[in-house]
């Protein structure tokens, strides 16, 4: 077996195991819910993160999209499944699809110069585009239903509701977990991967 053959089998097993990980982390987020009723924080994008990281921009698009199946799966989207089922598939696969592509593609720009940056940068676009991708979706698919739910909670608008009411918290924390620990992770992959070939 050749070198290229053993870096690919590697990969397709790296990648087989994070899409493992993107599942159970959703279930398991999914799972704990009850315990936290006002929060919907997930784990998932880290390693949607590094697997854009260490294999490349597209298997970033497919952990994301395994991760939007997960949700669809999973139950997490059974409210908006409710309201508008097409327009909630087309959002929850597209916003992680294009999460993972778009954590991909800016780690590939910045790793040329330092991977450890560019595994802080990815780490901050990815939860950026999977949220502004569902912000922009509930617009475009529930926002009557959106306008009823922030009048019912008090919120003048419908975007004050989505930002304060249904995503910053949630965004924040997101944020701060991935870039706490997605650059540590890939540093120390990628140190494992320079020890192991030397």
């Amino acid at each position: 077996m050749n070198k290229a053959t053993t870096t690919n089998t590697q990969k397709l097993v790296l990648l087989a195991l994070l899409t493992a990980i993107v599942v159970v982390l959703q279930i398991l987020a999914m799972a704990t819910r009850p315990l936290f009723p006002a929060f919907s924080i997930t784990l998932v994008l880290v390693p949607i993160i590094i697997g854009a990281a260490l294999i490349g921009t597209f298997a970033g698009g497919w952990l994301g999209l395994a991760f939007g199946a997960a949700v669809l799966i999973s139950g997490d989207a059974a409210v908006f499944l409710g309201i508008n089922p097409v327009g909630t598939v087309i959002v929850v696969l597209l916003k992680g699809a294009l999460a993972g592509l778009a954590a991909g593609a800016v780690y590939k720009l910045f790793s040329k110069k330092n991977k450890t940056v560019a595994a802080a940068v990815a780490a901050v676009i990815c939860p950026v585009v999977n949220t502004g991708i569902f912000i922009l979706g509930t617009y475009i698919f529930f926002l009557p239903t959106i306008n009823e739910w922030a009048a019912a909670a008090g919120y003048e608008n419908a975007t004050t509701y989505i930002i304060f009411g249904m995503v910053l918290v949630n965004f924040i924390v997101e944020l701060v977990i991935n870039i706490i620990l997605c650059p540590v992770i890939v540093r120390l992959v990628h140190y494992g991967q320079a020890r192991r070939a030397a």
